[in-house]
């Protein structure tokens, strides 16, 4: 998480909101990296997490991750949440919880509503504090006003 902070952190630099995720294949190898990049990229999919699960079925030739884990540093949101049930990913961990746009159990829990047809463990909370304070820090410096 350390490191998904400071990718974040980089990102967040680019004027991107600071998210960054990596998918892990059973070994605990990284298969997938992904950083946000909507504004960027003029892409509404590009969530770090699509991003880094993109990349990761492209590597194996595969979209099924019942062995892999995501690690992402934001809860992630509806869209995201219903992409890792629909790639059957194994477990996902995630930093700071979103409660207002998380669909992992911040606003509701994709991986346990009754149209999931797979379960994944979903790990909460990680390093969850300095998660919170890099995506608060990084919404504050861009609604300060112009001076």
């Amino acid at each position: 998480m350390q490191i998904l902070l400071r990718r974040a952190a980089e990102t967040g630099l680019n004027g991107e909101v600071p998210v960054a995720a990596v998918v892990l294949d059973g070994e605990g190898r990284a298969i997938g990296h992904g950083r946000n990049r909507r504004h960027h990229g003029r892409d509404p999919l590009g969530h770090a997490e699509l991003v880094a699960l993109q990349q990761a079925a492209r590597l194996r030739g595969d979209w099924r991750f019942n062995h892999c884990s995501l690690i992402v540093t934001l809860e992630p949101c509806p869209m995201c949440a219903g992409a890792l049930v629909q790639a059957r990913m194994g477990t996902v961990v995630f930093g700071a919880r979103d409660h207002k746009r998380g669909g992992l159990g911040g606003t509701l829990d994709l991986s346990k509503h009754i149209s999931a047809h797979h379960r994944m463990l979903v790990v909460g909370g990680v390093m969850e504090e300095q998660a919170r304070l890099q995506l608060e820090n990084w919404f504050r410096q861009r609604r300060r006003p112009s001076q």
